[in-house]
């Protein structure tokens, strides 16, 4: 007489069995195949920052999305400030980390620290969280390759213009090397920091303004900026509504009521939209696998902004 072992499931429901579990799986994988299919070989720049920057486990996930989108043919570009790094090595010093108009006041001492945390300590570290999935990314500054030129930026408070060292603005971007880098199927990471034409001097750069001048520079199909907040809100602080999309008109006449942490993102998102990239993004970095839920889901997450509709006027005077 033949045994049969009771606790092995019948061949027959094996598939079937396998098949239900396997399948939220795949409706996963299906419902990005529209996303892919349109972002396919298409640049992406992202400004990594905030709570991201600082917190293990939102490191490796960030690390894990960019390699994602490479490896489903995307061309990803990470552009990185380093502000709560920089304000603890200028502690460990005894350097006064001081702010004025929102902007670090940046004496040339202060700016040796700042080179080199973000060229020598965060760009390091994320260059080897990206590295450890393959041989992909590569460490710039905007130094290298005069990709990044600036001129020496002013503070302006109660309307008089206050120096506050070696802080600039952007003047021009040699998109080159980052060009040959995604080319050659690397992931570029780039230290905001920036050298000036003029003087010599190097200068810090912040990393919002930073990412958008370069994702206006590379035609960019979107600019990512990962913040601690859900993205732009409708009503803050009455209402904790996050506005989900918006034209860059819209976001301007909203500019001069945003919290001053906010406003170099949204000044940088309105430059990019602004000038051929197609979108930009606002997104909670706070959350694990964020990008990846905003460009592969129908749902999407955080705030995006889109140029005005064909024919709207614009004043290409204006400063954007």
């Amino acid at each position: 007489m033949t045994q049969t072992n009771p606790a092995a499931p019948d061949d027959t429901t094996r598939p079937t069995a396998r098949r239900h579990t396997a399948l939220p799986k795949a409706r996963t994988l299906i419902e990005a195949l529209p996303w892919l299919t349109r972002h396919h070989g298409k640049t992406v720049v992202i400004k990594f920052g905030g709570n991201a920057m600082v917190d293990e486990e939102l490191k490796a996930a960030f690390a894990q999305d960019v390699v994602f989108l490479r490896h489903a043919g995307l061309r990803p570009v990470v552009v990185h400030g380093g502000g709560p790094q920089i304000s603890a090595q200028l502690d460990k010093l005894g350097l006064v980390s001081e702010f004025k108009a929102g902007l670090r006041v940046t004496s040339p001492e202060a700016m040796d620290v700042v080179r080199m945390v973000l060229a020598g300590q965060v760009q390091r570290e994320l260059v080897g969280l990206l590295n450890q999935h393959g041989p992909l990314a590569v460490g710039l500054t905007g130094e290298d390759a005069h990709t990044m030129t600036a001129t020496k930026r002013w503070a302006e408070i109660d309307g008089e213009r206050v120096d506050i060292g070696r802080v600039g603005e952007i003047t021009e971007i040699d998109a080159g090397a980052v060009r040959a880098l995604l080319d050659d199927g690397r992931i570029p990471v780039i230290s905001s920091i920036a050298r000036s034409a003029d003087d010599g001097h190097v200068y810090n750069i912040n990393a919002d303004t930073a990412a958008a001048a370069l994702a206006a520079a590379l035609g960019a199909e979107t600019l990512m900026v990962l913040t601690d907040v859900e993205g732009l809100y409708a009503d803050w602080p009455d209402s904790d509504e996050v506005i989900s999309q918006l034209t860059a008109s819209e976001l301007e006449k909203l500019l001069p009521e945003l919290a001053s942490g906010m406003v170099p993102k949204m000044e940088g998102c309105l430059h990019a939209v602004r000038n051929g990239v197609t979108t930009a993004r606002v997104l909670d970095g706070r959350v694990q696998h964020s990008i990846l839920l905003e460009i592969f889901t129908d749902e999407g997450i955080g705030t995006m902004i889109v140029p005005d509709p064909a024919g709207t006027a614009h004043d290409e005077g204006e400063d954007s």
